[in-house]
């Protein structure tokens, strides 16, 4: 069709509805097109108004892309219990620029091991119901696109109270006192003053694999704890994970290496987790804690179709302000706590940690629930634009490869239809084939459709 030359009142009436800011536009109902925010999309790309760079998805789901500018309080004077001697490491991918949680090991007399987890104190800045409290509550989490990041709290924040960015750091620390075979005896949270030092995960590898310590130690400590959960029904799901980078010049998708020490990391993070509810729950105080039902049915293997099949069978996972099981995690209670500079609710936890640890009068059951219920339908929004925004620009990166095979796996069958998994994009595409779950197939992608999100594939050879 032959493409007319927008008004500036058209371009602006268009714009409106491709980034969902309304419902219909009368020149795509003259054009004879669809009044839809994907056929405005179009219409912009066709008429070279947008370029293939612009994604409406954030706008569309309402997630904040302005950065936050509120002024940012000092550091309170207060007692803490000084880690500076302890050797804690914040170990990130390359290019983190928010790190808000370490890693220290200590050996306790008579034998065993205190594992520290140090976390950002950001409770310390970010009272509740304060400016800055509102402003995270209302985004729910940070924005990670792929060629942006919109913080929850102000670059400022990030700056002050981020590991490893200073000689010393304020912190709220929690720690478990695991025995030989890696059962805790006791768990405690306290404010600290610690002394980190940043490594990226391959850093950290290199220093595992050289037989160095704390990573030797701290390796152990996440075996056993993974081994103690897995005997208590935690499943283990292992697909493929990329890094997705895009500018105006073009995208790259990037596949995620898997050192062994991200899998000790997160070990160690999950240990935290459950540590902090369990004092939470011994002092009685309502969290956001994070519950999940068993799985529907039992899928074994270790194959990538029979990992997808078990992602399927979990439920999703619920916020609550009284302790419940989580069944994927193999816990039997559980708050996620090592993330209050990118989640909301991890900070709604740290608030009543510090509340607690000061004296200070924590919130009630319904004051969390609350917040549970905004922070969680604001963080849905930022996850979901996060998820457009990746195959979005994960299809850049494909058309800009015209002809290019893709191995792929065959990790589900519906009738005629069956889904495959691109491990080098982390991608799924559905396909009529009679190729069976499991089989490794070569295929190219072809008809690249990005306002529809929409591409073709076809098996090869």
């Amino acid at each position: 069709m032959t493409m007319p030359e927008l008004t500036p009142a058209q371009r602006t009436e268009v714009e409106l509805l491709a980034r969902g800011k309304q419902d219909k536009s009368r020149t795509l109902r003259d054009l004879k097109l669809p009044e839809t925010p994907q056929a405005a999309h179009a219409l912009l790309l066709r008429a070279g108004l947008w370029d293939e760079a612009r994604t409406p998805y954030a706008d569309r789901l309402g997630a904040a892309l302005q950065p936050v500018t509120l002024p940012v309080p000092p550091f309170p004077e207060e007692p803490r219990l000084d880690l500076t001697q302890l050797q804690s490491y914040a170990i990130d991918d390359e290019g983190n620029r928010d790190p808000d949680d370490a890693v220290a090991v200590e050996p306790l007399p008579g034998g065993g091991t205190r594992l520290w987890v140090h976390v950002a104190d950001v409770a310390a800045l970010i009272a509740p119901d304060s400016d800055l409290d509102l402003e995270a509550r209302s985004r729910g989490a940070t924005l990670y696109l792929p060629d942006q990041t919109v913080g929850m709290v102000p670059d400022a924040l990030v700056a002050q109270a981020g590991l490893g960015l200073h000689p010393t750091t304020p912190a709220l620390s929690i720690s478990l006192d695991l025995d030989q075979d890696g059962n805790a005896d006791a768990v405690d949270v306290a404010l600290t003053t610690v002394r980190v030092t940043r490594l990226t995960y391959t850093g950290a590898q290199a220093a595992l694999d050289a037989g160095q310590e704390p990573f030797v130690t701290l390796a152990r400590l996440a075996a056993q704890s993974r081994a103690l959960r897995e005997a208590e029904g935690a499943l283990t799901i292992d697909l493929p994970e990329v890094r997705v980078k895009a500018d105006e010049g073009g995208a790259v998708v990037t596949p995620l290496p898997k050192p062994d020490m991200r899998a000790v990391v997160q070990e160690c993070m999950t240990l935290a987790g459950w540590a902090a509810a369990i004092y939470a729950d011994d002092h009685e105080l309502a969290l956001p804690f994070a519950t999940q039902d068993p799985p529907h049915r039992d899928v074994r293997g270790d194959s990538l179709s029979a990992h997808w099949a078990r992602r399927k069978t979990l439920a999703r996972t619920r916020f609550q302000p009284a302790p419940g099981p989580h069944a994927g995690m193999g816990l039997d209670l559980y708050a996620q706590a090592t993330s209050p500079m990118r989640r909301y609710l991890d900070l709604v936890v740290h608030q009543q940690l510090r509340a607690h640890l000061t004296g200070a009068e924590p919130l009630s059951g319904k004051a969390v629930a609350a917040r549970v219920a905004q922070a969680q339908m604001n963080a849905d929004a930022t996850r979901q634009a996060e998820r457009l925004s990746r195959r979005h620009h994960t299809l850049r990166f494909v058309a800009a490869q015209p002809g290019r095979v893709w191995p792929a796996v065959v990790v589900e069958r519906r009738g005629p239809q069956a889904t495959l998994l691109i491990p080098e994009l982390a991608y799924d595409v559905a396909l009529s084939s009679a190729v069976p779950a499991g089989q490794e197939v070569q295929v190219e992608l072809t008809d690249v459709n990005l306002p529809d999100l929409t591409v073709r594939a076809r098996v090869v050879g």
